[in-house]
């Protein structure tokens, strides 16, 4: 059925409202300029009633027939002159317009003496920078004039600099990253610590904007994103960076916050992530609400190199066929991870070369989250085993084709120790927790446009897709929800998410644990009588249709 062509408005319908909004706003400017007289009295005669009333509230009950008969009296007798009530009219509009003008303090032409001296401060601070004794007309000297090199600025209530336009000569090396930085360390430690500030350089126009960065918020709870298959939300960032929004929930609010999206599948660029942090920055937290966004449509496999059971929550649910801690079966899944790879790969190969799509056991993603692998490095050499890292580089190499995507987290102490296929097909970076600018850049591969700061919550940091533009991040809150040291919200919230328990094969419904009570009891099954075998021909061989989905 061919499709209609869309109508007009919908077409192009963000051209046309924006035009609508303008033409609405411009109207009523002008309506506001034009009635701004009308505005001011009715203003004033609103406050004089009010003044009137007042005053006829706070009059003792006693007093109030003298006071009445006096404003009757008054009124008899401005009645009685030659255009008395004409003279009353024009005084009465007076007096409102007196009383309703705005008394709003007008803003200050210009900087005060407190802000006027820390921009003199600043500015003595970048003459060195900026500056040359060739120069025959220097726009930074010693004592010179400091509104030339910032013809914009602004201060927030606290009196520190909120936003700044800095000009700079032609030579200033401004094309050099080491040039840059230097430049920017000192803006930021002069305009005040502890805060993030973001910087726009104008290589045309030979200036450099300062901007003050809201911090991002950090009451996000994990829920579900409006997202595709394929569409991963890593977190949230700021406004200027993304054009798309999600709708949020908040309690009984909603709010609309632009994310940071992940796509994976075949046709993505960057099939797989790689999350390093400090202890306690989040990364964690990361792979759990990966996993929850996941197992709405594949398979997880989660190796937990910690062995602290930040898991848990994800053992014997549906969608998730293995949740390892130690050794053994770290090195089984992830050898069966690399054989369901090639399986996928050679059922692929063989239905294109037939002319079929490909079938369907090689279509759901199958997501392999590993945490802290470097961990179980040290014990495979220790008890002279193979490298559970060795076992990704078939997934890693040909995970894409395969539907099969790979999350690795680790520590930033440990980052040496990745192997160099980790490192090489990783091509979605995440850096969360304290960080410079030189480890943001070399996990990265760029640096961030903002000053990393020491301080900063549990899941932030920055986020960069490919060869993508570098993103400040804030993870949405998912703990574990079984740590008492969660809060009963984030709790419901993780609960809320998870998957129900896998059925057993003999129907038996295993029910979901309650945090607050504990594991339940386990059921055993009813014995059955098992018939024995009959013996099978030495022709008759069995044919396995499907391979295991779990090691």
């Amino acid at each position: 059925m061919a499709r209609r062509p869309l109508p007009r408005i919908l077409s192009n319908g963000s051209a046309q409202l924006a035009r609508s909004r303008e033409l609405a706003r411009t109207a009523a400017d002008s309506a506001t300029d034009v009635l701004h007289p009308l505005i001011t009295i009715t203003r004033g005669l609103r406050r004089l009633a009010a003044a009137g009333r007042r005053r006829w509230t706070e009059t003792p009950k006693e007093k109030r027939g003298a006071l009445l008969f006096m404003v009757a009296s008054v009124m008899l007798v401005v009645a009685l002159l030659p255009y008395g009530p004409l003279l009353a009219t024009v005084t009465l509009m007076a007096a409102a317009a007196w009383k309703g003008r705005d008394r709003t303090p007008a803003a200050p032409d210009g900087p005060d003496e407190s802000q006027t001296e820390r921009l003199k401060a600043l500015y003595e601070a970048l003459v060195p920078y900026f500056s040359t004794a060739e120069d025959p007309e220097p726009l930074y000297a010693h004592g010179g004039a400091w509104d030339k090199a910032f013809p914009t600025y602004a201060f927030d209530d606290g009196g520190r600099i909120s936003h700044l336009v800095v000009r700079y000569p032609a030579y200033f090396t401004d094309g050099e990253a080491e040039a840059r930085a230097r430049i920017e360390h000192l803006l930021a430690a002069k305009s005040g610590r502890g805060r993030e500030y973001h910087f726009m350089w104008d290589e045309e126009g030979n200036q450099v904007t300062l901007s003050v960065l809201l911090p991002l918020p950090v009451d996000i709870a994990a829920q579900r994103f409006v997202t595709t298959p394929g569409e991963t939300v890593l977190g949230f960032t700021d406004p200027t960076q993304v054009r798309r929004t999600l709708p949020l929930t908040y309690g009984e609010q909603q709010r609309d916050v632009p994310p940071v999206v992940w796509r994976t599948g075949l046709r993505s660029t960057e099939p797989h992530l790689l999350a390093l942090g400090q202890p306690g920055s989040g990364t964690s937290t990361l792979l759990r609400s990966v996993a929850l966004q996941a197992l709405q449509h594949g398979d997880v496999v989660i190796v937990d190199g910690g062995g602290t059971g930040e898991y848990a929550c994800l053992t014997g649910r549906d969608g998730v066929l293995a949740v390892e801690c130690g050794l053994t079966g770290a090195l089984a899944s992830l050898e069966w991870a690399a054989h369901e790879t090639e399986r996928r790969l050679i059922a692929a190969n063989r239905a294109h070369q037939a002319g079929h799509p490909p079938p369907d056991d090689t279509k759901r993603p199958l997501w392999i989250l590993l945490d802290r692998p470097t961990a179980f490095t040290h014990l495979a050499a220790a008890d002279d085993r193979k490298d559970p890292q060795s076992l990704l580089q078939v997934p890693l190499r040909h995970g894409r084709p395969a539907n099969v995507t790979v999350v690795v987290a680790d520590q930033l102490d440990s980052a040496d120790t990745l192997s160099d296929a980790v490192r090489q097909h990783t091509r979605a970076r995440v850096v969360l927790g304290p960080a410079t600018a030189d480890q943001v850049e070399s996990v990265l591969g760029a640096p961030p446009h903002t000053t990393p700061v020491d301080q900063v919550p549990p899941g932030r940091g920055y986020a960069r897709l490919g060869t993508g533009p570098v993103h400040r991040l804030q993870v949405p809150a998912t703990p574990n929800p079984y740590d008492d040291a969660t809060s009963d919200a984030h709790r419901q919230a993780v609960l809320d998410l998870v998957p129900p328990r896998t059925t057993p094969a003999d129907g038996e419904t295993v029910p979901d644990p309650d945090p607050a009570q504990g594991e339940p009891e386990p059921v055993e099954p009813e014995t059955e009588t098992v018939p024995e075998p009959e013996p099978v021909e030495p022709d008759a061989v069995p044919v396995l249709t499907k391979p295991t989905k779990a090691p």
